[in-house]
């Protein structure tokens, strides 16, 4: 796979992830591409800063007291306050029904009186999220990922 950043001829960013730089070209040349907030078809290869990985034998050094955020760690303060949050997430989705990709259709027949309200999570593509928000319909995003019931182990 290849990930390259685009941008359309409106100044939008976008990543797009293909299986080759052939695959690129002839998507392009085949008039696939578009850009995922305006819907334009001049899309095109944006710049790209090089990934260049740390020599190995390169040393990070870290003041006593302080974390290296370079290695994945975060500070104790950090990790506490994401823990607190995924801890409130998790005791409010005890009440809640997942209700998967049909987190639009339940929250409408809810909002519109087809269906008695209840607490519900699932997922929605960002255009569903921003038709219902047009719609007046209340929602907030999960902060903290949550795995559908039926992809745990």
């Amino acid at each position: 796979m290849i990930v390259y950043d685009l941008s359309c001829s409106e100044g939008h960013r976008f990543e797009g992830w293909f299986g080759s730089s052939d695959d690129f070209g002839e998507q392009k040349a085949s008039g696939l591409l578009t850009c995922p907030q305006c819907g334009c078809a001049e899309v095109g290869k944006a710049p790209m800063a090089p990934s260049v990985p740390a020599k190995g034998n390169a040393r990070t050094i870290v003041s006593e007291g302080q974390t290296d955020i370079a290695k994945g760690e975060m500070p104790p303060e950090v990790k506490k306050a994401f823990k607190a949050l995924a801890e409130a997430q998790a005791r409010s989705l005890k009440s809640s029904t997942w209700v998967g990709d049909k987190f639009a259709e339940h929250a409408r027949e809810m909002h519109y009186g087809e269906k008695d309200e209840a607490p519900i999570h699932g997922r929605a593509t960002k255009g569903e999220a921003e038709d219902m928000l047009a719609e007046g319909i209340k929602l907030a995003p999960l902060l903290v990922p949550v795995a559908p019931p039926d992809e745990l182990n």
